[in-house]
């Protein structure tokens, strides 16, 4: 196991939160949860593109499809819901620190392109015959 991936014990935590049904489609045989979320996993904190996902994670394009319908249902946001409020019940969440995301503060106007003040507009130059 490598040390970016989930152990047994935060495997734990989680597993109870993922579907327990199997969807009923023919083709590739299902592939376990904790397989596809190391590939999620891997994809996100890799930053890679899909198809470079590494084998041992299975089909690039299962571990997409699965990825894909959680998000459309909502089960990454129930599964940090479900961690955090763990957490807050362990009083584990430390609300005395925060942080600002400098991509939320807003330019200056002139950053934008707004004229300066102080500088005068170009004149054309006249055309030559």
């Amino acid at each position: 196991m490598s040390r970016s991936e989930l152990t047994d014990e935060q495997f734990a935590l989680i597993e109870p939160l993922l579907p327990t049904e199997r969807p009923k489609k023919p083709g590739h045989p299902f592939l376990p949860h904790r397989r596809m979320l190391e590939g999620i996993f891997w994809i996100h904190r890799v930053g890679a593109p899909w198809r470079d996902l590494p084998e041992r994670y299975g089909n690039w394009s299962g571990v997409y499809e699965r990825f894909r319908g959680w998000r459309r249902d909502g089960m990454f946001q129930k599964i940090v819901d479900a961690l955090e409020a763990r957490a807050r019940k362990a009083d584990r969440i430390d609300f005395d620190f925060s942080a600002v995301d400098g991509s939320t503060i807003r330019a200056h106007k002139s950053a934008a392109g707004a004229r300066k003040k102080g500088l005068q507009p170009r004149k054309a130059k006249p055309s030559r015959p």
